[in-house]
């Protein structure tokens, strides 16, 4: 349980997200003690980089460290890591058209009844994706054609990211979808037969793919 001086950090650096170009201070703050970490944290993913704050308040160490020696460990359990992997453009497409939906569905309302409820850009909730920037242009900061502009931007920037995660990753079977046709029974029974090859503890693997993606 967190004493009082531990959440008296938390808030403090709450307190700077909320100021003008608080989560850039706040980055700054994380490289300044932890470069590695703030190469893989976003700046704009601000619950990420008060948690690696935190961690290094709390504990003198750099959470980029904590995270290789947990990754260096020996699962606890018989698993298989797949990430199925997409062609960019045509994942890129697919957040574009998956941000319009989110607008058609009301998106930019209940950011509205969020901030009538008292919802600010200082709470770290109200830092996700599409919930910022829309809240800027409730609060007439941007345009609402900026505002899409930017969260389909940023979207884009999360998931390349997230590829750039899961190539640190090790023992990842990639898989990806245009070697399957884009057929997903034909994915998911590639999947369940490396799962089977795998975890019988069979001696040869070659038939596996695991290539890494270099695009």
């Amino acid at each position: 349980r967190e004493n009082d001086e531990d959440g008296g950090y938390r808030s403090k650096l709450e307190g700077i997200a909320g100021q003008e170009n608080g989560a850039g201070m706040l980055h700054a703050m994380l490289k300044a003690v932890d470069p590695s970490s703030a190469e893989t944290i976003h700046a704009n993913n601000v619950k990420r980089v008060i948690r690696a704050l935190e961690y290094y308040h709390l504990t003198g160490e750099r959470i980029s460290g904590h995270n290789e020696t947990e990754r260096k460990k020996e699962a606890a359990y018989a698993a298989c890591y797949f990430v199925i992997h997409e062609d960019r453009a045509l994942l890129y497409d697919r957040i574009n058209l998956r941000v319009d939906k989110m607008l058609e569905e009301g998106l930019t309302e209940e950011v509205e009844a969020l901030r009538q409820m008292g919802c600010h850009k200082g709470q770290v909730s109200m830092q996700g994706l599409g919930y910022k920037e829309i809240l800027s242009y409730l609060e007439g900061e941007i345009s609402l054609e900026e505002a899409v502009r930017l969260i389909k931007r940023d979207t884009r920037h999360f998931a390349k990211r997230q590829l750039t995660w899961f190539k640190r990753e090790k023992d990842v079977i990639w898989i990806d979808k245009a070697d399957f046709g884009y057929e997903d029974e034909r994915m998911i029974a590639h999947m369940l037969t490396c799962a089977k090859f795998l975890l019988g503890a069979a001696p040869n693997r070659n038939f596996i793919t695991e290539k890494k993606r270099k695009d």
